[in-house]
């Protein structure tokens, strides 16, 4: 991680050319990213900047962009929207070419409209709110699925089992309010409705208000719309408490981190998924990505959240190739823009003027208990 004064003597050589066509003379291409890297969300920054990473030094390894290196440059923000928002002023400050990787929604709620108004990419945030998807915005590129995507096929797998008590647990921000809006959209179009609501603030792990609710409200299922600590220690007081339904999470959780959080008690526990799984070798992009991690050795994982950062960072690439010898801004949207329908090895991506979201791929899959993920 490096602080301001770090960061800017790292900038201090390249070349200002002005915006939007920032950085087109320059050395190099850099990417900054706001995201988690202590506190209780933690492991999704960690994982999703590693698997960027993982991606940008094969490239780097290769020659680049245009004989340009891409530097990815992280800040902490702790998830939490303030920080978030002061971190991008300074990336904007030193002219990031992109935004990259953003994890959350009230996070990226804060940053989108100041990468708007510097016209900036706000490419592949960690987040399926719809408030940054409707209206479009053409600055602001979607990798995966929405939240929206995600609790309809929970709310469709639920019901078909013939679970039609559903209560829903959620964080106490935009982001939790998103996967509500979600799985109330769902139930709404089937008639039902959610039987009891709690919710748990950010950055915080004080659940047990919220499992008297919605235990004392005897749900066939709860839908978790929150972070691994939060949820697994909503599912861990829930049990104690003799609650013996189903747990649903939207894929934000963090599957591997949950996992590791509640070891044996992860049993059963459903997450929703927007990228392939890292632990199926069905698909050739999970075979690449696998690959790459055990050739890289060291701090790097094949889990989803790293998944999510290999793959935002090959689209990014494949967007950076299209904009030209010169890469500006400008070009980077055309770039993206031009990308159409493609197959990354299995997952399926398409691009337009019209469409800035890539995905919208979703599956389901269930923690084994022995620290697995089944898909």
């Amino acid at each position: 991680m490096l602080n301001r004064r770090q960061f800017s003597r790292a900038l201090g050589s390249l070349a200002v050319v002005g915006a939007p066509a920032v950085r087109a003379q320059s050395d190099r291409i850099l990417l900054g990213q706001s995201a988690p890297f202590t506190g209780p969300a933690a492991q999704l920054g960690i994982q999703l900047n590693l698997g960027a990473r993982l991606y940008f030094d094969q490239v780097n390894a290769q020659g680049g962009i245009a004989h340009r290196p891409v530097e990815l440059v992280h800040m902490d923000d702790g998830y939490e929207p303030d920080r978030c928002a002061e971190n991008t002023r300074k990336l904007l400050a030193e002219d990031a070419f992109t935004l990259f990787g953003y994890v959350g929604t009230p996070t990226s709620v804060a940053a989108l409209p100041l990468a708007t108004a510097a016209r900036t990419p706000f490419f592949g945030p960690f987040t399926g709110a719809m408030a940054l998807r409707h209206p479009g915005n053409r600055y602001a590129f979607h990798v995966r699925a929405s939240y929206n995507d995600e609790t309809a096929l929970i709310v469709k797998q639920l019901t078909t089992l013939g679970l039609k008590k559903i209560a829903v647990f959620y964080q106490n921000d935009a982001y939790g309010k998103a996967g509500l809006d979600g799985v109330q959209l769902a139930l709404g179009k089937l008639g039902l409705k959610p039987i009891a609501l709690a919710t748990v603030e950010r950055n915080s792990v004080e659940v047990a208000a919220a499992v008297k609710t919605l235990v004392d409200a005897h749900p066939d299922a709860i839908v978790q719309v929150g972070a691994y600590k939060a949820c697994a220690a909503f599912i861990r007081t829930a049990r104690k408490g003799g609650y013996g339904g189903t747990f649903y999470n939207v894929s934000f959780v963090g599957t591997q981190a949950l996992a590791d959080e509640l070891g044996k008690d992860g049993a059963g526990i459903v997450v929703s998924q927007v990228m392939p799984s890292p632990y199926n070798p069905a698909r050739p992009i999970a075979r690449e990505f696998v690959d790459a991690v055990k050739k890289a050795g060291g701090d790097y994982q094949a889990n989803f959240s790293s998944m999510e950062g290999y793959l935002a960072a090959k689209v990014l690439t494949d967007g950076l190739r299209r904009a030209g010898s010169k890469p500006s801004r400008e070009s980077l949207i055309a770039g993206l823009e031009s990308l159409g329908s493609q197959s990354y090895g299995g997952f399926s991506v398409s691009l337009s003027p019209a469409d800035h979201v890539a995905s919208s791929f979703v599956e389901l899959s269930m923690l084994t208990g022995d620290g697995r993920v089944r898909t």
